[in-house]
């Protein structure tokens, strides 16, 4: 199970679950990735559902590497995500959100 409190979002890959979440070597990496902007624009472009598939995948390449996944951006070309791109959105949002907020209690 991933845990929210240390910032990790689980994610399915060709059946695998993986755990993902933005270290802070994973957000130098996504900062790196994106080479315009900073990660408060990233912020905003997914708070005003204004985010790209590249912004996306920027996303899930470094949340992944940040959790210990060893593969590229490339590698994603041909994985299936369980629950398809539309998941893929939902877990890159997750990590954004939980890589600068600090979970509430249930």
């Amino acid at each position: 199970m991933a845990n929210p409190w240390a910032g990790e979002v689980a994610i399915w890959l060709d059946g695998r679950r993986h755990v993902a979440k933005l270290t802070l070597g994973a957000l130098a990496e996504l900062e790196a990735a994106l080479a315009a902007g900073s990660l408060i624009e990233l912020v905003e472009r997914f708070e005003a559902g204004q985010f790209s598939t590249r912004d996306v995948l920027a996303l899930l390449v470094a949340g992944l590497r940040g959790g210990g996944w060893q593969g590229e951006a490339e590698d994603l070309r041909t994985v299936e995500i369980r629950g398809g791109p539309v998941e893929a959105a939902r877990v890159a949002a997750e990590l954004l959100a939980r890589a600068f907020a600090v979970p509430r209690a249930k």
